[in-house]
């Protein structure tokens, strides 16, 4: 009796440890496993991290694709970049490759250089399958939301792009009022451009009615050195509304050590917001960087207001003064990382279709994790007693933001 005792004491101790012993990036698999994410090994994660890089990857791979090119993004600006872009792709289809491109209705209204009907129509006589998704009629108010956020582009179903840049000449140029225009791609090979691209394909016929698939546009392809673990989160408002919200909560529940975040519009939805506070208050080192000014009126003043109330509670919040920081970055425990389309903000994780890429490495998360430090020096801490600082007006700005969070 008593061995069978100490038999039960050694084994509640191993399993004990064994949970005590499990890293954050294996938890993380297994909460997605258990939520039915397709998690796969064998990619290729290369990243692009300005619009130069970007732009210049992207039209190399359009240029020399043989089969088709699949495009998915909220806007294309009317602009010289997607100009250049579409003259490619008119090029590509009189060799015989397959265009088809989806962009958002409203994200082409938001858009200060939108594409007009008329050029919306002779782009479709190049031969580019071009596709308005969600055309916005009368009552307009129907369709404010859900609108395609995401960015996603398949080539040959071979290579794929993904994070949080559109088409448009300010991500090389940036913006006279705000300056510099800083955002995050992902050039991705291996089994993950699949579920990129079925992601793609499920939108089109939504948009079209035409179905997508086959061989010739889902096959397995191993890049030489390919060797990361990469999960793709897909927000779809029918099928999987809390995907990201679940991804950005869990990734901060499990935080062991620390958390590095980047984000443009930072008003978190009151799950992101509590597991943001956990993490702090169990002595995880949390860090924001937050742009000091913003394309959008009020965000930067409710992002502030924000950020504040977390450094007071134990967060190192820093200030971006070196242009507009639109990533959509976070690092946890140095072991891994996600770059996405998703805002931390109502709209993007209770409302828009996004996409997130979740990268299990400690090779990409320190790439990115130097490129947060390095921009620490174009940064300001907020100090204790910053919000005092503010005048009246940014002080209600932000309070009134702040109460807004449900729907910004």
């Amino acid at each position: 009796m008593m061995k069978q005792r100490l038999l039960l004491f050694i084994i509640l101790i191993q399993g004990v440890f064994l949970v005590t012993a499990q890293t954050s990036d294996s938890i993380m698999v297994a909460h997605l496993r258990a939520r039915g994410v397709n998690i796969t090994d064998g990619n290729s994660v290369k990243l692009l991290t300005n619009g130069h890089d970007k732009f210049e990857d992207l039209f190399e791979s359009v240029r020399n694709a043989k089969s088709f090119i699949h495009l998915e993004y909220f806007n294309f600006r009317n602009d010289s970049i997607a100009g250049l872009l579409f003259h490619l792709l008119a090029q590509k289809v009189a060799e015989g490759v397959e265009v088809r491109a989806l962009y958002d209705a409203f994200g082409n209204l938001s858009n200060n250089q939108p594409i007009k009907h008329h050029m919306h129509d002779s782009i479709n006589a190049l031969g580019i399958k071009l596709v308005k998704f969600d055309p916005i009629r009368f009552p307009w108010v129907n369709h404010i939301i859900p609108r395609d956020h995401r960015k996603i582009v398949v080539i040959d179903g071979r290579i794929a792009y993904t994070g949080g840049m559109n088409v448009a000449d300010y991500y090389i140029e940036g913006i006279p009022e705000i300056g510099d225009w800083h955002d995050m791609h992902l050039r991705i090979e291996g089994p993950a451009v699949n579920d990129l691209h079925n992601i793609f394909c499920h939108m089109w016929k939504k948009a079209t009615g035409e179905t997508v698939r086959g061989n010739k546009y889902f096959f397995y392809h191993e890049p030489e050195k390919a060797n990361q673990r990469v999960a793709i989160i897909d927000r779809h408002t029918g099928a999987t509304p809390d995907a990201i919200r679940d991804l950005f909560a869990e990734m901060l529940n499990t935080a062991q050590h620390k958390v590095l975040l980047v984000n443009p519009y930072f008003v978190p939805t009151h799950r992101v917001r509590k597991a943001l506070k956990r993490a702090i208050d169990r002595g995880v080192e949390v860090q924001i960087l937050l742009s000091a000014k913003s394309d959008i009126p009020l965000t930067p003043e409710a992002s502030h207001y924000v950020g504040n109330n977390l450094a007071k509670r134990g967060a190192k919040v820093y200030l971006f003064h070196g242009g507009f920081h639109h990533t959509k970055i976070m690092m946890v425990d140095d072991l891994y990382c996600t770059v996405g389309s998703s805002n931390m903000d109502a709209r993007s994780l209770r409302c828009d279709y996004e996409v997130n890429t979740v990268i299990f490495s400690k090779k990409t998360t320190a790439e990115l994790t130097q490129l947060f430090n390095e921009q620490l020096k174009s940064s300001t801490p907020m100090q204790k007693g910053y919000w005092g600082t503010r005048s009246f007006g940014k002080k209600f700005q932000g309070w009134f933001g702040n109460l807004l969070t449900p729907f910004l």
